[in-house]
């Protein structure tokens, strides 16, 4: 989520500088709110919001649920996640459908916030949840906007009506009627109308607008805002509800690296909730809105409910059970491995995934020098192998190896290192499989774990049945003879959530299980 990355790094700072306060002053809040203030000026969220969320903030830290809290400085960090959240819209709000089919939605916003393109993602969203969705090309005016259309709506497998060719020919609010009579008829239970964006606040395209909403009475109507558009999308949003008036708002070009605060503007402002967010190019990127989860990714607290639920879309349950057998019964090959690699690849870029996770904010560089194409290379030295290479790495001699490498566009070096890579992640699969705990290169042991069940060692039949701690720590002994850890606490970026933020050797080992190191 790179718009928002400047803003991000700003209030995580802020409150690093409260972790080392046993308790807070007023001149630490008021420090602490005079911070947030600049970090959100800074990412043009506008004044009026800006100022009524650190007033809420500052009367909130200064209250007694601060005072008696035990950790007064992970208790602010609280109170300001719980306050973006409520900027931000509060709670997450759905596509409203129709009791009587068609719903109709229909999109509006200014030349260029990315409409057209939206157009195409919520149609295959729509189409993946069972709906027959028909796109409308109503954006008449601008060059080539119904071929636009067309092409983004072939990529999306969607239907599309354009009776029109557009360029300044045709009557879209006649069109957009036509539209969802044709749906009727053909049985699409949802129109997504597409209407003409505008330079700027445009009277007598509003006024097109406008009409358009009269003649088809829309369930929906989604203004598209650019999240890089700056302060200018506070008063654009005024101007689309004053004179067309919407229901919900969607915001674009997340993945882009302006500031982009004004976005976070538009709820607070008008009143609408922000329904969905376009994260990427593709047409797969485009998120449910929640906002609660959002102000966790801008305060570096992560977003393990969305990768979850990316994950159970692209992992197919059946498969699964079946690479789990297999692990049981020690017979995972290099082709199973090929074929949890394309599923991985179906979530998408895996940056953008291990950026979920908490802590990773403080951690840029090594997930931008993050590769990849390393998964690609991977792929391709597996699928220059033959079958029988595959379900069995043993036969890989050096004549073989060198045709793979030659097959693949690698080097032989590259070759032995995935044939290693993969014996290392079957071996780790296997001892989880039998309900062990595998040692990972670069993380230490997980607390109160011991090896796989039945293991017998010498030490343990001449030693004593339970191990004692020899600490001199009183605190420290007891824990460890409870099997707690006792290292200091490393929680999400502030201490929240009890999540350990992967290291760099987390990193560098997750990059080795996929590509070189």
């Amino acid at each position: 989520m790179a718009t928002f990355g400047t803003l991000s790094d700003r209030l995580t700072e802020t409150f690093r500088n409260l972790r080392t306060k046993g308790k807070l002053t007023a001149a630490d809040v008021d420090g602490t709110v005079r911070e947030i203030r600049r970090a959100l000026l800074d990412a043009d969220v506008a004044l009026v919001v800006v100022k009524e969320f650190t007033a809420k903030v500052r009367e909130r830290a200064l209250g007694d649920e601060v005072n008696k809290a035990l950790n007064p400085a992970q208790q602010v960090v609280q109170i300001v996640n719980e306050e973006l959240v409520a900027i931000l819209g509060g709670e997450q709000r759905r596509l409203a459908f129709a009791k009587t089919p068609p719903t109709v939605i229909m999109l509006a916003g200014l030349q260029g916030s990315g409409k057209t393109t939206f157009a195409g993602k919520l149609a295959k969203q729509l189409e993946k949840d069972g709906h027959t969705p028909l796109l409308v090309a109503a954006d008449l005016q601008r060059p080539n906007a119904v071929n636009q259309l067309q092409v983004v709506a072939e990529q999306a497998g969607a239907t599309i009506y354009a009776p029109e060719p557009g360029n300044g020919v045709g009557d879209p609010v006649k069109v957009s009627r036509n539209g969802v009579e044709h749906a009727r008829r053909q049985q699409h239970d949802v129109v997504i109308i597409d209407t003409a964006g505008r330079l700027g606040v445009d009277a007598e395209l509003m006024k097109q607008a406008s009409d358009i909403r009269k003649a088809v009475d829309p369930d929906e109507v989604l203004f598209v805002i650019d999240a890089m558009i700056g302060q200018d999308a506070v008063n654009t949003a005024k101007a689309f509800q004053e004179g067309v008036d919407f229901t919900g708002v969607v915001l674009s070009k997340l993945d882009g690296d302006a500031r982009g605060g004004a976005a976070l503007s538009v709820a607070s402002v008008t009143g609408r909730p922000i329904i969905f967010a376009s994260t990427g190019e593709g047409l797969d990127d485009l998120e449910a809105f929640h906002p609660d989860r959002m102000a966790s990714r801008i305060l570096d607290l992560g977003d393990i409910l969305t990768l979850i639920e990316q994950a159970q879309q692209a992992f197919d349950e059946d498969e699964a059970q079946k690479v789990a057998e297999k692990l049981a019964n020690e017979a995972f090959t290099l082709e199973d491995f090929l074929d949890q690699l394309q599923q991985m690849k179906k979530m998408g870029s895996m940056k953008k995934m291990l950026g979920m996770l908490p802590g990773m904010g403080q951690m840029k560089q090594q997930l931008e020098d993050f590769d990849e194409k390393e998964i690609d290379r991977t792929e391709a030295i597996i699928r220059s192998m033959t079958p029988g290479e595959r379900h069995n790495p043993k036969v890989l001699n050096g004549s073989r190896r060198l045709r793979i490498a030659k097959g693949s566009g690698m080097t032989v070096t590259d070759v032995n290192q995935l044939v290693q890579r993969f014996e290392q992640a079957a071996k780790m699969m296997k001892t989880v499989a039998r309900g062990g705990t595998p040692n990972i290169p670069g993380m230490g042991a997980m607390p109160g774990m011991t090896g796989r069940p039945g293991a017998s060692s010498k030490r343990g039949k001449k030693g004593k049945s339970k191990s004692v701690s020899r600490s001199g720590n009183p605190a420290k002994r007891a824990a460890e003879n409870a099997g707690l850890p006792t290292g200091p606490s490393t929680g999400s970026g502030f201490g929240l959530g009890g999540q350990k933020a992967p290291s760099e050797a987390d990193l560098a080992e997750i990059q080795k299980l996929f590509g070189k190191g």
